[in-house]
């Protein structure tokens, strides 16, 4: 067994004797990453135990034996509410059926990275959550030892059952749990070896799964008070206006309407977190009873929009001070994609360069080139924008679904002007985040608007104010060109890459490292179209034109293209180039080997076009493969193979579900979705001209296969979805001869770059 230091600071475990009932609580800042069961609900054969004593992230033992998890982190579908419980149950050795999980509220005197994002979440927990449950088992073995005067080393523990074999002796958590809280803390403590794990790698199912399913109130829009208003915002018709003036005199006579205001969200503040993006600041709020009462004054308020200056925002990212320039102008789709195409021969600086590129591209036989582009995406979650806020002069409460609780407590304090805490912030499961919801400017317009009505309100976004409100997925644009001697070998590989607002490249990403002579060159455009993390961030593009290419490659110098990336990766793995490679050559070849043989790659098929990609990012690696037919001229996607490496898989059925949820998304973003803008005004403001993939169009089956490892856990929410897009475009050239260097890669919306 290893072992574990259970000293990481002063308010990392706080234990507590004081529990009505007789139950013992241990706290841990390490649960940052927990997530939660309802609480309430009796489980399994035993009922809830009265009188929790109640504190922000802590474990807790009833006298019943129940054992009860904080969640700090906010759920946004990912299934760690499911998942990381059970680091902390494994090596606790309760019955699994005896846990339950509850969400903890926003606390930073407690615990830290409060925040859903960037694939993180096991990542991050995986030790010091483990580390949680064993220190609860060993007071608890304490106290069952110095119960029966007995060694602490012969008390065995299983399933929540402490007993001793010399003298028979046994006693339930709930037995031992007010003794264990006198216990002391112990200075360190024994991990399992990963060959005994009994939870930790079993399927668990969804611990919300049969209230998500049955409709009971679990998301922000679910959520109400008494005494409660309705308030909705008005924004320009496009990127580039601001607000004027408005006459609001009709309005406020229409029935329910209790008032028509113009909002300034971020006011005096300075250096407002790059998480307060939003494009528009001043805005019209209408308040009212009712949701359609306020749906139709707004459609009615008479406002007049002006022509916006430049703007220069200073920002703050994680404590680094940057500035944020949106020039004047009302932008177009069509000059977007113009621009990009000249932008990477004019503009561009070197991001990494091995070898003389130079040399080899004016010495070669033959030079391909291919360009690459990809429009605005909106995120487009199931649950629309929405936060309730209930502001008074001594303090604020906030509910609702937000991915940086941590970073809008602090956005909401300086706003409002009150300590920090006197914000409380309370999470609520969110319908869908994908990025979007890391930035929160909606949760600070409800404090703002709550405050200014002096009402608790709940500030709600249609879905056309969500599409249209800008936080998109950047456009991007890639050029690549690889260098072919006489003898049909690459000699040197460049890729030239930027977007708007920024530059999607991965300089030390495969296939750097495996070419001698290489060359990476990154450009960005600015732009007052609001952009922001999308599902894997500059992967979700990158990956699927670095993939297209390397088939296009493959088949230029007449190689498989499996076969191609392996020997790449092979030169990486045993002689590669350059110091900064960020992946494990071993490990990417490893799922394209194990793809090849779930896919039977080698095997042809009888009418069935199939594209393969594969990709590394948020420390994962998944190869797919995916088979495509043609019916009445349209591509019909029949099956997807993928092959992930994330070391250990916690929970293997959510682990299932991330990866085929991700396959599936990224098929329909890259064949259909697109947000294009006409004089900075979105074309695409519903789901009638925003397409997403329809249940028609997915894969009847996405077929999972997970590289058996040892290796602690890595991302996995993201990882799935950048390298799908290349084997839809890789298949789609197989089925019709053409190759798809656009996305949208189908309907009449493909751009042309």
């Amino acid at each position: 067994m290893s072992k574990a230091k259970t000293n990481v600071g002063r308010r990392s475990f706080i234990k507590s004797v004081g529990l009505a009932g007789g139950g013992m609580m241990i706290g841990f800042s390490w649960l940052y990453s927990c997530k939660e069961t309802p609480k309430g609900e009796a489980i399994a054969a035993l009922e809830m135990p009265e009188n929790w004593y109640e504190l922000n992230g802590f474990l807790k033992i009833g006298e019943n034996g129940v054992v009860t998890i904080m969640s700090p982190n906010p759920e946004i579908g990912q299934n760690v509410k499911t998942s990381m419980p059970m680091l902390v149950a494994e090596e606790l050795d309760v019955d699994w059926k005896n846990v339950i999980v509850e969400q903890a509220p926003l606390n930073t005197d407690i615990f830290t990275r409060q925040l859903a994002g960037g694939s993180q979440s096991i990542r991050q927990g995986w030790e010091s959550l483990r580390m949680a449950g064993a220190t609860a088992k060993h007071m608890l073995k304490q106290a069952a030892a110095d119960a029966w005067g007995v060694p602490f080393g012969e008390i065995e523990v299983s399933e929540g059952i402490l007993s001793h074999a010399a003298t028979n002796q046994s006693a339930g958590f709930g037995d031992m749990a007010a003794a264990a809280a006198s216990v002391e803390v112990p200075e360190e403590v024994e991990l399992k070896e990963k060959t005994d794990f009994k939870i930790i790698g079993t399927s668990r199912k969804n611990v919300d799964a049969q209230k998500i399913v049955t409709g009971q109130p679990l998301f922000g829009l679910d959520y109400k008070e008494n005494g409660m208003l309705i308030a909705m915002l008005v924004q320009p018709p496009a990127f580039g206006m601001q607000f004027k003036s408005m006459n609001a005199d009709a309005v406020l006579k229409m029935p329910g309407i209790k008032e028509v205001f113009v909002m300034d969200t971020y006011k005096d503040v300075k250096g407002i977190s790059a998480f307060d993006t939003t494009a528009f600041t001043k805005l019209p709020v209408v308040v009212g009873e009712t949701t359609w009462q306020v749906l139709q004054a707004k459609k009615q308020l008479d406002v007049a929009w002006e022509n916006a200056p430049d703007v220069t925002v200073e920002m703050n990212f994680f404590g680094r001070n940057t500035t944020k320039n949106y020039p004047a102008g009302l932008e177009n789709s069509d000059t977007h994609f113009k621009i990009m195409a000249q932008e990477g021969a004019k503009n561009a600086t070197v991001a990494r360069k091995d070898g003389d590129p130079e040399t080899q591209f004016k010495n070669a036989a033959r030079i391909i080139e291919r360009s690459y582009s990809c429009p605005f995406l909106a995120h487009n979650t199931m649950e629309p924008m929405n936060f309730f806020a209930h502001v008074t002069a001594d303090e604020a409460k906030l509910v609702g679904p937000i991915q940086t609780p941590e970073i809008m407590e602090m956005s909401v304090s300086e706003r409002l002007g009150l300590p920090k805490e006197k914000v409380d912030i309370m999470m609520t499961r969110q319908g869908g985040g994908f990025g979007r919801r890391l930035y929160g400017h909606f949760l600070v317009e409800a404090a703002v608007i709550s405050q200014k009505t002096n009402t608790p309100i709940k500030l709600i976004y249609t879905r056309e104010d969500d599409m249209t409100n800008g936080v998109y997925r950047p456009a991007y644009y890639a050029t690549y060109r690889a260098a072919i001697d006489e003898n049909n070998n690459v000699t040197a590989f460049h890729v030239n890459a930027g977007g708007i607002p920024e530059s999607p490249l991965a300089a030390n990403r495969f296939p750097a490292g495996a070419f001698e002579h290489y060359l990476a060159e990154q450009w960005e455009v600015e732009s007052n179209i609001t952009t922001g993390a999308f599902r894997a961030p500059r992967s979700n593009f990158i990956a699927g034109a670095e993939q297209s290419f390397l088939d296009e490659l493959a088949e230029e110098v007449g190689k498989d293209p499996i076969q191609f990336r392996l020997d790449l990766l092979a030169k990486a793995e045993s002689n590669p180039i350059g110091e900064n490679n960020d992946y494990d050559a071993a490990r990417y070849a490893g799922v394209l080997k194990k793809v090849r043989e779930t896919s039977d790659w080698d095997t042809p098929k009888t009418g069935v076009s199939r594209g393969v990609s594969a990709y590394f990012c948020h420390n994962s690696y998944v190869a797919q493969v995916l088979d495509l037919e043609m019916k009445n001229n349209e591509p019909n996607v029949k099956e997807v193979f993928c092959a992930v490496d994330c070391g250990i898989v916690v929970n293997p059925d959510a682990a299932e579900n991330l990866v085929q949820g991700g396959t599936v998304d990224g098929i329909g973003h890259a064949m259909y979705s697109a947000i294009t803008f006409k004089d900075g005004q979105p074309e695409q403001r519903n789901f009638d001209t925003y397409r997403l993939i329809r249940h028609s169009e997915a894969p009847s089956k996405v077929k999972v296969d997970f590289v058996k490892s040892d290796i602690n856990p890595t991302g996995l929410g993201e990882p799935p979805f950048p390298p799908i897009m290349g084997a839809v475009a890789n298949a789609l050239y197989k089925a019709t001869g053409k190759r798809h260097y656009h996305q949208p890669f189908m309907g009449n919306q493909e751009l042309k770059g």
